[in-house]
């Protein structure tokens, strides 16, 4: 099923893990999202209010992060 793809069996340990990038692209991603979305709120925000998304500062925050975790991370790919 993995044609393109080498995937290891073995188990890393935590440091090696921890030391990765693949280990801290998601939090990258959330993190560079997160200021997108505050960005955004300060800089476009909705004025009325009326938008869930754009009603406060936090909320525009945490959904930006979570575009940016699923940026990186990518659900829906096959492999790797």
């Amino acid at each position: 099923m993995n044609r393109s793809c080498d995937v290891s069996l073995e188990s890393k340990g935590w440091r090696i893990k921890v030391k990765s990038w693949e280990f801290w692209k998601p939090f990258a991603g959330f993190g560079a999202g997160a200021i997108a979305g505050a960005l955004y709120f300060i800089y476009i925000g909705s004025e009325s209010g009326s938008s869930p998304v754009t009603h406060d500062i936090v909320s525009n925050g945490l959904f930006g992060g979570m575009i940016g975790y699923f940026f990186v991370r990518k659900p829906c790919r096959a492999c790797c």
